[in-house]
């Protein structure tokens, strides 16, 4: 079952999420203080990790950056960032930070659980 680290401050966010990803296949944690979740990251090592695009103080892409920043001090490879994005024309900006993937607001839950499942899929040795 993948983890999921969700980062929003809006509840209308973090509710379409938890909706999208409702099965039982996944196991949702939330947070809205876009300043901790580096350490909330290294603590719990989720599978992934869904971030608002426009969070708090930091942003998406500071917070993708972060999440990267903290991980490269260990030996554990980061977890992918999925950023959900409110205008098309953040795709570069997405792909600039260093996410995994994108979803543009309002999402479809397929897509967002295609783009979660394709980052989270184990891979074969």
């Amino acid at each position: 079952m993948p983890s999921v680290l969700v980062v929003a401050d809006e509840p209308w966010v973090l509710d379409d999420v938890r909706a999208a990803l409702g099965e039982a296949r996944y196991r949702i944690t939330a947070a809205d203080d876009p300043r901790t979740i580096a350490a909330t990251a290294l603590a719990s090592r989720p599978d992934v990790v869904v971030v608002d695009f426009q969070v708090g103080s930091m942003g998406g892409m500071a917070v993708t950056r972060s999440v990267r920043d903290a991980f490269s001090r260990t030996n554990d490879p980061a977890p992918p960032v999925i950023l959900l994005l409110d205008r098309d024309a953040d795709g570069f900006l997405a792909g600039r930070s260093g996410a995994a993937g994108w979803v543009r607001k309002p999402f479809a839950a397929a897509d967002l659980r295609q783009v979660i499942d394709e980052h989270t899929a184990p891979t074969a040795p």
